[in-house]
């Protein structure tokens, strides 16, 4: 009965022991001033430091006024020039000299386009395409952010709690290794037993400082991702994030980036279409101008009445007003606009194969996308069955061999089996939540 209540005890002291790692483990590896990092708050961060996505943001900007450029192409533009002239004293015939030390000429001119074949409404509309483009682009930036973050932050809970697991099956291990050192004081144990247990201690160890490297990658991958130096410890507050299989999976690509774009891609050459034609159209547009020219001096000499000749000086200045319609038609271009514009419907047939062929491709990239969510659900179930079993496994292996009617190779496979089923939990719980947000990713619901 002793030895018995020795047994109870040892194994009570095992599953504390296991409890108290798994709530102080987090706290441990982050640090003592750690940043706490929500999943939602990851995301945040990682948007917000993205370099992706403010070059995606100029690209906005640059869009917009191309936008506002269109659309001052319909209206007037005012041009004003000014010039001045200094030259010597030219002579024009005997006796008169015309002089233009400092001459001026300015002038304004107002030119309204009439007409122009379409090509400024349909420059305003490929324009307002490319600004729905480069929009739908920065979605697809912000989507590929939002899953590059969750992935680093899943991995790095995965690899912290291999962590807490070798911790625990250490325990496990130092807690069966004082019962072999007392059995073998009592001589009811060998020495290879201590020293199997040894090796798998060594063992232990060496995954253990294997995963202390591999969350400190995977930690400054994630501070890479946020924005935050690469030495700052992070406690992350999801780790343990419950799982749930969404209730209605869609296979829809209406709402996907990709989509969106190449269907904006053939709206934009059917329009280049329209450009093209309009190029081989006339064109009206009607002038408006006001020029001034002065301190223009001649010089010479004049006949009087009195048979005498005297000099004089007449100067010149005045203003002109203009007005101007011109017509511009496109006679013969040895063809050149008719091939711009079979050129440009190739370009729109080629951009609807390009729709239909990725449109395929994406479909069955949904689909093994709702297969993985499925399938990794289910893993997730199986793994949790395998960690019931492997724990009921080895509560019957210790209690036997206490009582000698098991070895310690069986308690040793038990142990094994024990951690192979709580890696296989952690990895399918990590690879769910990644499989998770790829598929919301595909469908376009990030």
């Amino acid at each position: 009965m002793k030895r018995f209540n020795n047994i109870l005890l040892i194994a009570l002291l095992s599953v504390l022991s296991y409890q108290a790692i798994a709530q102080t483990q987090d706290n441990r590896l982050a640090g003592p001033s750690a940043l706490p990092l929500s999943v939602e708050h990851c995301r945040q961060l990682a948007l917000q430091h993205s370099e992706d996505l403010q070059q995606a943001d100029l690209e906005i900007q640059k869009a917009e006024l191309d936008q506002q450029i269109a659309r001052n192409a319909m209206l007037p533009n005012l041009d004003g020039t000014a010039m001045g002239i200094y030259t010597k004293d030219t002579k024009i015939m005997e006796g008169m000299t015309l002089q233009m030390r400092g001459m001026y000429m300015a002038g304004i001119t107002l030119a309204q386009p009439l007409y122009a074949g379409g090509q400024i409404t349909t420059g305003r509309r490929m324009a307002d395409i490319a600004k729905q483009m480069v929009t739908e682009n920065r979605r697809l930036t912000h989507d590929q952010v939002i899953t590059d973050a969750d992935q680093a932050y899943y991995s790095l809970a995965a690899v912290r709690a291999k962590i807490k697991m070798l911790d625990a099956y250490a325990e496990q291990m130092r807690a069966l290794k004082n019962q072999v050192n007392a059995s073998l004081r009592a001589e009811m144990a060998t020495e290879n037993d201590l020293l199997r247990i040894e090796a798998k201690q060594s063992e232990i160890d060496y995954q253990r400082q294997k995963a202390a490297n591999g969350e400190t990658l995977c930690r400054m991958a994630l501070c890479r991702i946020i924005g935050v130096d690469y030495g700052t410890p992070i406690q992350l507050l999801d780790a343990d994030r419950t799982v749930v299989l969404p209730t209605h999976l869609d296979n829809s690509l209406a709402n996907r980036p990709e989509i969106v774009l190449l269907n904006q891609q053939i709206e934009l050459n059917e329009q280049q279409v329209k450009m093209e034609r309009a190029g081989m159209l006339p064109t009206v547009a009607l002038s408006l101008g006001y020029s001034r020219y002065g301190n223009i001096k001649l010089q010479g000499t004049t006949l009087a009445q009195d048979g005498n000749y005297y000099p004089y000086t007449q100067k010149f200045c005045g203003g002109n007003p203009m007005a101007m319609l011109s017509v511009q038609i496109p006679l013969w271009h040895w063809g050149t606009e008719k091939k711009k514009m079979k050129k440009a419907r190739l370009d729109v047939q080629s951009a609807r194969l390009e729709l239909e062929k990725n449109t395929r491709l994406m479909t069955i990239e949904v689909e093994q996308a709702i297969h993985n969510v499925r399938d990794g659900y289910t893993m997730i179930e199986t793994a949790q069955l395998g960690v019931q079993q492997a724990e009921e496994n080895l509560r019957v292996m210790r209690l036997k061999f206490d009582n000698r009617m098991a070895t310690m190779t069986d308690v040793l496979e038990a142990q094994s089996s024990w951690q192979q089923a709580q890696s296989n939990l952690i990895e399918a719980k990590t690879q769910y939540q990644i499989y998770l947000t790829e598929y919301y990713r595909v469908t376009g619901q990030l």
